[in-house]
């Protein structure tokens, strides 16, 4: 859930016909009812939810990507002109919207938000759904309603991060195909591969869902050495990770709460080529101090070659190969 919901607002964006949109401005902002509030969160929580986003900053090309400017001055002016704003920004994603020849309208819902004492604008795209409902005498009658579940497009910019010169601070949806590209383009967002972090920030999650307390996976070590073998063959092929495929495959028992794990991370997305030498982590510890350097195999924990003491914080080698065991003792002596 957001921590608070500041300003919503929601536009249509139509179109007319082959390559043409037109814009229907909603109210300047809504009221912040319990109802909107419930919007807001569950189309924030189900962003989150979203393993196919990318993530990246604004482009350097300020005139022909202007949503910076317009999210500049909202926030200089004290976030307060908030219909400006939006409007702005609907001009925006008409104009981008009609560069693409799939792009489709719907209802454009504007969200200003604060979570985890950052700042953040929300931008969805969102179309009505046809479905039932009863009436009081039994019969049916339809009813339209907004298919949350059903959006495709949606971004976020945390506008903490931006003035805090944060590497990323927007991240979106991605799409299949090239017709999300449109929204990426109507953020002004440059997408950054950073290959290395991202591959720590992946184990750093796979290890969190894997962990034994939580009861998800039976077998940690196997569960990270297959991560470890697909992400390798993606190294050796220089194929891109798409996180539901990934989620199918690593964790095919319940692969939508994998996948909702990993995008639940506000600075990671796939599309990344994992980093060959950060993913060494997933299989084995590596440690080292100004007097010794150590690295092990997971594998050996489990077998019993190598016993770590949580109490005492040590840990004790077993099997030592006998070179070793020679090297030592003569040293002793």
């Amino acid at each position: 859930m957001v921590d608070k919901v500041l300003q919503v607002a929601i536009h249509d964006l139509r179109r007319k016909g082959v390559g043409d949109f037109e814009i229907i401005l909603g109210k300047a902002q809504l009221k912040i009812s319990e109802t909107v509030e419930r919007v807001v969160n569950e189309l924030h929580a189900l962003y989150a939810s979203k393993a196919t986003k990318a993530h990246g900053k604004f482009s350097d090309q300020v005139v022909n990507y202007p949503a910076q400017t317009f999210i500049g001055d909202f926030q200089k002016s004290g976030y307060k002109d908030f219909a400006d704003l939006t409007k702005k920004l609907m001009d925006t994603l008409a104009f981008q919207a009609k560069q693409k020849a799939g792009a489709t309208g719907g209802h454009v819902l504007f969200a200003h938000i604060e979570k985890d004492n950052q700042v953040f604008l929300m931008v969805a795209i969102i179309n009505d759904k046809l479905s039932a409902a009863l009436t009081n005498d039994l019969d049916m009658a339809d009813i339209t309603h907004l298919d949350l579940d059903g959006f495709r497009f949606a971004g976020r910019v945390n506008i903490s991060a931006w003035l805090a010169d944060a590497d990323r601070y927007i991240g979106f949806l991605k799409g299949k195909g090239d017709v999300a590209e449109y929204f990426k383009e109507f953020l002004g967002c440059d997408t950054t591969v950073q290959d290395k972090e991202d591959t720590k920030k992946l184990i750093g999650i796979l290890e969190a869902f894997a962990d034994p307390a939580k009861g998800k996976v039976k077998d940690k070590q196997a569960f990270l050495r297959k991560a470890f073998d697909i992400c390798e063959r993606h190294v050796r092929d220089g194929v891109p990770l798409d996180f539901d495929a990934f989620s199918n495959e690593l964790f095919p028992d319940d692969p939508k709460t994998l996948a909702a794990a990993l995008g639940q991370d506000q600075a990671l997305g796939d599309g990344f080529v994992p980093n060959k030498r950060s993913l060494r982590a997933l299989v084995r510890f590596r440690a080292k101090t100004p007097q010794w350097t150590m690295e092990f195999e997971r594998s050996a924990l489990n077998d019993g070659k190598i016993v770590y003491d949580n109490e005492k914080k040590t840990i004790t080698f077993k099997d030592l190969p006998q070179e070793l065991i020679e090297e030592l003792d003569r040293d002793r002596e």
